[in-house]
């Protein structure tokens, strides 16, 4: 398997691919990369977003051994082995709307629920979800959104399995819009309020980046790439951001890698002119958005 630049990535995809195939049997769909990789913008420092698609949600016995098969690939050498993310999308599910929002088998949520991937209350159906730097799954709506199913349906790369188109239906770009300014207006609140905090180097660089890919969506009504992104904003958004988004895509490479990595993050915290001008970027994003 040569699905990336990145010979030890790929070692690590084959086995997650192979170990999913072992547990799920007929059950398994097929096996995809989406995010970064598949956008074409997949580098030393991303994480590598998949997408298993499967039959039917697996069962608890399924689910046991998903989570065995997730923590023994966690603990293999490879510093990618700790960099995966993604989801076991239940193929009739990715067909319908992230709206259509019915209860994962034997997993109903109570009135609190809050996602642990997002933090938000009950709104999708929720995958089993694997977050980057974790060793176990989780139930999460993280990736039952809009523009995972069009970057899966247009750019996916087939690990294993029919092609990506086959599975998901078109986007709808106007649709596509909706859901993005959605989710500015929540996430946005939540930073310019200070709810949200961005105490973490890398969720500073993340929210400046995030907020350009979605302006950048909502002018092209597709999603495109980091670096397209930022391409983009340089024509197009006030001069006065360009430092601020240079320098959260300069200090990617600064972030850790590896096993150590979510404890060293937290470690690691942006210069508090950084933190307030993401705060700025993301109201003036927000007022775009409004104007």
């Amino acid at each position: 398997m040569a699905a990336t630049p990145f010979p030890e990535l790929d070692r690590v995809l084959s086995a997650l691919v192979h170990g999913a195939r072992d547990v799920l049997g007929e059950a398994f769909v097929g096996a995809y990369l989406q995010g970064s990789f598949a956008l074409g913008d997949g580098d030393a420092a991303s994480d590598a977003d998949f997408i298993i698609v499967t039959a039917a949600d697996p069962g608890p016995a399924e689910e046991e051994a998903l989570g065995v098969l997730h923590a023994a690939i966690h603990d293999r050498p490879e510093p990618w082995a700790q960099h995966l993310e993604g989801s076991y999308v239940p193929r009739g599910v990715f067909r319908r709307p992230p709206s259509a929002h019915p209860e994962a088998p034997g997993a109903p949520r109570d009135r609190g629920w809050r996602d642990p991937a997002t933090g938000q209350p009950p709104r999708a159906y929720p995958f089993l979800f694997l977050g980057n730097g974790e060793r176990a799954l989780v139930r999460s709506e993280h990736d039952n959104t809009l523009v995972v199913r069009q970057v899966f349906r247009e750019h996916g790369i087939t690990l294993a399995g029919p092609p990506p188109s086959s599975l998901v239906d078109a986007v709808d770009p106007d649709e596509l819009r909706g859901e993005i300014r959605a989710v500015m207006r929540s996430f946005g609140d939540e930073v310019v309020t200070g709810s949200f905090v961005l105490d973490a180097l890398w969720m500073q660089g993340f929210t400046a980046l995030l907020f350009a890919r979605m302006l950048h969506a909502l002018a092209t009504g597709k999603v495109g790439s980091k670096p397209a992104a930022l391409a983009w904003a340089r024509e197009h958004v006030d001069a006065r951001w360009l430092p601020l988004l240079e320098d959260a895509w300069a200090q990617r490479a600064r972030y850790p890698r590896g096993r150590g990595a979510p404890d060293a993050h937290r470690a690691l915290a942006p210069a508090p002119e950084r933190a307030a001008e993401t705060i700025a970027f993301v109201r003036y994003a927000l007022g775009r958005v409004e104007g």
